[in-house]
């Protein structure tokens, strides 16, 4: 085994101060995931594993670890929405993601105002610049190798609604960087944010 690189096999244990693998899969968007009980309670929390899986339809997914009020909720209702997290919103989000009993409020909790959605009954978080209203499509529970599950949730939902502020379509092309989105790093406290000065072109070959 070369000494130039640290290897462990991940049911050893990474053998290092902190576990690398989220710092490695990163920056990952966040899942900034609105949502509503059968009995009418609202939830909003951020999850670091979420991400777009298809054109069409659209669907965009992320990882509970654990059954959360987010899962639950989902499962109850079918239905939910995604909203960017911005460097604005990023004080509001972190206080979001809170360990709160399930009968919080969280947009209460963060100063954060309930949007009304177009084709869903979930709200969306109305200081965000963009958000997808979002249908459950699939709720899966992940899995080993050897089928043994693990207390890990990924939750699927089709995107039916879009909203986009319209400052950031500039001649009808969405400017990422305009939105400052904000994208969870490693270790316990890393975020990174993405302005223009990251920009770089590069067309696939024809």
């Amino acid at each position: 085994m070369s000494t130039a690189f640290h290897f462990y096999e991940p049911r050893a244990g990474h053998g290092l101060p902190h576990d690398p693998f989220n710092a490695i899969v990163g920056p990952r968007p966040i899942g900034w995931i609105s949502s509503r009980s059968k009995s009418g309670i609202l939830n909003l929390a951020p999850y670091s594993f979420f991400n777009a899986f298809n054109y069409v339809p659209p669907i965009v997914g992320f990882a509970s670890i654990g059954w959360k009020d987010s899962v639950r909720n989902i499962e109850e209702t079918g239905e939910f929405c995604w909203n960017l997290a911005t460097r604005p919103l990023a004080g509001q989000m972190n206080l979001s993601c809170a360990a709160v009993p399930p009968e919080t409020d969280e947009f209460q909790l963060a100063g954060l105002r309930p949007a009304p959605s177009a084709v869903v009954s979930v709200p969306r978080v109305a200081e965000s610049p963009v958000s997808f209203e979002c249908r459950l499509s699939q709720l899966i529970q992940l899995q080993r190798t050897d089928g043994e599950q693990v207390p890990t949730w990924l939750v699927l939902g089709e995107v039916v609604g879009v909203h986009i502020a319209r400052p950031l379509l500039k001649d009808g092309v969405y400017d990422t960087a305009a939105a400052e989105p904000i994208l969870r790093g490693g270790g316990p406290a890393d975020y990174f944010t993405i302005g223009h000065e990251q920009l770089f072109r590069m067309f696939r070959p024809k």
